[in-house]
């Protein structure tokens, strides 16, 4: 059996101009070479697949080629170019090797050119000892360094090399590389099986060759769209379109069936999602013909793109690319994707719907809707005739009275005889400004009872102990209630009477502040038990007698220490804390 070579090493460029999609770059380095302005050190770099090494050897040939004068592709000096790859080969030693090697000059040719590659694999170390080599080479020698990878490489060694930034290749270049090799080959293959091909290798020429040679073994000599899509696992076009189609038409129920068969034949409802929405970028893409060429896709695909994108309107397609994109960054997060998936093609498919339009974006039908469909059953009759009717009925005459009648009969429909509640404002719920509001209500209303004319409510006269009775009862019940900090406040200090006065003295602003805050209702309380009317408080502030509270534990342990001296000693004798 004959030896196969596979195409990414048998059509391997042997000279600049078969370097595919890096013409900026090819063009600089055969003019430096040919100007003698190339310098010593070179760094490509780029993704993976895109010419790198396959450069970096050319030019190593290139160099003692035209220094020679011998531009024969077979005199390739092999002897004067060193490949490390730098993966397998990352220590120190290796490096220092390599050093010792660049001293000896080439034995043919001018220049020695060591290639190495995925040099971004070298150690840290290995970079420090290739520093001074690299700065000051000798004149016969040239290094290539080739790595995907340029964050991972030193400052030091980037300052030092002459960079060369590999893009990706264009779908473009990579189909019509594939067709050249497919006519070298005597393949026939469509012009759109070699677009999903380059599309797939995603601007990899490598991968490209890769995925031909593997459809070549499916398909043989005939490479067609079907074919390719079958042996790749993609999606073709035409579920795309068809899906499309059906969600311009509105038609949910075979939108999820065509969803369901995609999803059978193995296909990822991620990749299917995000596959859709590139789809309606390239029908936007295909409504204005100044992007037409922006279609990465054959000819026959382009045919199709432009059928379908005068189809659709211009409003769909913005917002299907917005909900298929929202559905695309939610995927990985939710945890029922494919319900996730269907309720997008859902909301899709009724973006174009030519019934009543919801006016929410959640599809929320308008309370009115419902209110005016209850008044018409109730009436039996249309609205607009009831209206009519009732303004027949409530035609006011001429009289002094007529701007009463009218605001009477000019009220919204009899509620109370169609079974209807008219519309009120609604109260807020419990809030804190509400709370205030009802005990400031609350206050101002205790506040008119006290101020009423006294002399016809009941003002009868009570002995000092009577009072006190009723006071010392009242403490107990706030603390059995619960209420212990209005009763402590009652309890602070003893009243004394003066008359129908209630006499207290507080310390402190902040207990006559709480006294009056609970005073509606101690006095509503002392008036009734005690059938006067003309009971009141009378509250006066000496903050003199503030030291005989004790709130702090300074003031309190103070407090025990004039009571008792022994406690100071305790404390100093032990060194306790308060």
């Amino acid at each position: 059996m004959e030896h196969f070579i596979v195409s990414a090493r048998k059509y391997r460029p042997q000279v600049f101009e078969d370097v595919v999609g890096q013409q900026a770059i090819t063009n600089t380095l055969e003019n430096a070479i040919k100007n003698n302005h190339l310098a010593q050190a070179l760094l490509f770099t780029g993704p993976r697949g895109v010419g790198k090494t396959t450069c970096a050897r050319i030019l190593a040939k290139r160099i003692n080629q035209e220094v020679t004068g011998n531009t024969s592709v077979d005199e390739d000096f092999a002897f004067n170019i060193f490949e490390l790859d730098a993966a397998s080969n990352n220590s120190v030693d290796d490096i220092r090797n390599l050093t010792d090697q660049v001293r000896i000059p080439p034995q043919t040719g001018q220049y020695k050119v060591y290639i190495i590659d995925e040099v971004h694999m070298l150690s840290q170390s290995a970079f420090n000892a290739f520093l001074k080599t690299l700065e000051e080479p000798p004149a016969h020698a040239i290094f290539i360094l080739a790595t995907t990878e340029k964050h991972k490489i030193i400052p030091t060694i980037l300052s030092r090399c002459q960079i060369f930034d590999f893009k990706r290749i264009g779908v473009l270049d990579i189909k019509n590389y594939l067709q050249k090799i497919a006519e070298e080959e005597q393949m026939s293959a469509d012009n759109d099986a070699l677009h999903i091909i380059a599309q797939k290798a995603d601007g990899a020429l490598r991968d490209a060759l890769s995925i031909f040679d593997r459809v070549v073994s499916f398909s043989g000599k005939n490479l067609t769209r079907t074919a390719v899509t079958e042996n790749l696992n993609v999606l073709d076009y035409d579920h795309y379109f068809a899906i499309t189609q059906l969600l311009i038409e509105n038609n949910i129920p075979e939108v999820l069936v065509n969803f369901d068969d995609i999803l059978d034949k193995g296909f990822d409802a991620h990749h299917f999602i995000s596959g859709l929405a590139s789809h309606f970028r390239d029908l936007l893409v295909a409504k204005d013909p100044a992007t037409v060429n922006l279609l990465e896709v054959g000819d026959g695909a382009k045919k199709q793109y432009l059928e379908q994108s005068a189809k659709a309107d211009l409003k769909f397609l913005m917002q299907a690319i917005d909900l298929a994109n929202d559905c695309d960054l939610k995927y990985k997060t939710s945890k029922n994707q494919r319900l996730l998936v269907e309720l997008t093609l859902m909301k899709i498919a009724s973006l174009t719907f030519d019934a009543q339009k919801k006016k929410s974006k959640h599809f929320i039908i308008p309370a009115s809707y419902f209110s005016q469909k209850i008044v018409e059953e109730k009436l039996d009759a249309p609205l607009h005739q009831f209206i009519d009717t009732h303004k027949k009925d409530t035609t006011i005459k001429n009289t002094p009275s007529v701007k009463e009648k009218r605001n009477k009969h000019t009220q919204p429909i009899a509620s109370d005889k169609i079974g209807l509640t008219t519309s009120r404002k609604r109260k807020s719920a419990l809030s804190l400004s509400s709370i205030k509001r009802n005990a400031l209500q609350e206050s101002q209303k205790e506040t008119e009872i006290t101020e009423e004319n006294l002399d016809n409510l009941p003002q009868d006269t009570f002995t000092e102990s009577d009072f006190f009775k009723v006071w010392n009862a009242y403490i107990d019940q706030l603390h059995h209630s619960g209420e212990k900090i209005f009763a402590s406040i009652l309890k602070a200090d003893k009243p004394k009477l003066r008359q129908h006065k209630i006499c207290v003295t507080y310390p402190n602003k902040m207990m006559k502040a709480e006294l009056l805050k609970v005073k509606p209702k101690a006095l509503r309380h002392l008036r009734k038990a005690l059938n006067n009317y003309k009971i009141d408080f009378e509250v006066t502030i000496n903050e003199d007698n503030a030291k005989k509270f004790a709130y702090t534990p300074q003031e309190k342990y103070e407090l025990l220490k004039e009571k008792n001296q022994a406690i100071e000693l305790l404390r100093k004798t032990f060194k306790l804390d308060l």
